[in-house]
């Protein structure tokens, strides 16, 4: 017997019993579709993580307060639950810290806004003028705030394509009044569209206009002297990353008098951490999803492996007569190995099929990267391969080891 005939003869006792063999198949289509689209899934979750954190601003360093004075005492908090920052911390980074080509303190607020009967209501950021640089900002149309209008507290906006669209429909605002908070001002600049984050914020639903005039007229008493909420800073490159951060939390804690080993009363991240552990934890998960999934492959190898004994059990008097003829054991155990290879094949061939295209239907209907590793098909093929050698090894053993007598025999 070649091997061509030994496949004819495997193809024809998986066709003889078709149900059987789909059913036998089944726990291997279910594991490979469940391991591509995990695979998928934890992919398409990196790609959203990166162009959230991208969306941030490159080579970024975030500077948050990270404790509070409290009758006199010194109360630890987590990050952004002091107000241990000033401007002037800002300045002296600016003025400082070698590297730092962007230095943008920010407060935040809410506030609605009014203007020609249409009302919104929006956060709304005091900035400087490098809050553009440092976030990767640009502008639609119109002009972002000078430098003299923002120490002045000048009182211009520069607003999101989501403000402009529910305020003013297609009309340009550039050079039209808004109300905030019953305060007038000015919009001088449209900020070009960023979408949606990949947590579902509206990046455009945003206004910004000078620090002074934000935490002097909407921010309000929440906020006393020069304190800022935040200080963005824009590294020159990312080779340079890791030592600006290091010389802006050197430069701040001279500020702010802090004597070596207390703790600090800020926080600094950048984003090329950030980036790095929230992808860390991302491809935890996505190994842990497929494991999981992957025990569905020795769930539906131990099946086939079930399915090839009782073939073995059936065909007793068939594998006698074939040996009685001149077949060699060794046929008899490729013929029984093709069979199970077969099956677990053909069950891989058809999950990866539904893997695939259950992953792109998830990724259009909850708006979700579509991300298919190439290695997909190759590895789901090549471990259905596998699966199907490992537990058909067995069955085929034992049908080789049939004696042709005993087997002839056999009722």
């Amino acid at each position: 017997m070649n091997f061509v005939e030994l496949v004819r003869f495997a193809a024809g006792a998986i066709v003889a019993h078709p149900l059987r063999s789909g059913l036998t198949s089944l726990g291997v289509v279910i594991g490979v579709a469940a391991v591509v689209m995990m695979t998928s899934i934890g992919l398409g979750a990196q790609q959203r993580v990166t162009s959230t954190i991208a969306g941030l601003g490159s080579n970024l360093i975030i500077v948050q307060p990270g404790a509070a004075r409290a009758g006199g005492g010194f109360v630890m908090g987590g990050a952004g639950t002091g107000m241990s920052l000033t401007e002037k911390d800002a300045e002296a980074i600016a003025r400082d810290v070698e590297g730092a080509v962007a230095v943008a303190p920010v407060v935040r607020g809410q506030a609605q806004l009014a203007a020609e009967g249409a009302n919104w209501n929006t956060r709304i950021e005091g900035v400087t003028p490098d809050y553009l640089i440092a976030r990767d900002l640009t502008l639609a149309s119109g002009r972002m705030f000078d430098e003299r209008e923002a120490r002045q507290g000048r009182k211009v906006l520069v607003i999101g394509q989501t403000i402009a669209r529910e305020l003013w429909g297609e009309q340009d605002p550039v050079g039209r009044r808004v109300r905030v908070r019953s305060v007038p001002f000015e919009v001088i600049g449209v900020l070009a569209s960023k979408g949606q984050s990949s947590f579902g914020q509206d990046q455009d639903d945003v206004v910004l206009g000078p620090l002074q005039a934000v935490r002097s007229r909407v921010v309000g008493r929440r906020l006393r002297g020069d304190v800022v909420q935040t200080i963005y800073v824009k590294a020159e490159n990312e080779s340079e990353l890791t030592r600006v951060q290091e010389d802006v939390s050197n430069v701040i804690r001279e500020q702010h008098r802090i004597r070596p080993g207390d703790e600090d009363d800020f926080s600094t991240q950048n984003m090329a951490s950030i980036l790095e552990a929230s992808q860390a934890a991302v491809s935890t998960f996505t190994i842990l999803l497929a494991a999981v999934a992957a025990v569905s492959l020795v769930v539906g190898g131990v099946g086939i492996m079930n399915i090839m004994l009782v073939a073995v059990t059936e065909r007793t008097r068939e594998i006698g007569l074939r040996m009685a003829v001149g077949a060699k054991r060794s046929d008899v155990l490729i013929q029984f190995g093709l069979e199970s290879v077969a099956l677990s094949l053909a069950g891989g061939i058809i999950g990866l099929a539904i893997g695939v295209l259950g992953a792109l239907l998830m990724a259009r209907v909850g708006d979700w990267p579509a991300a298919v590793p190439t290695w997909a098909g190759p590895l789901a093929l090549g471990f259905s391969m596998l699966v199907g050698v490992a537990f058909g090894a067995y069955p085929s053993w034992r049908a080789a080891r049939l004696d042709p007598i005993d087997a002839l025999r056999r009722e």
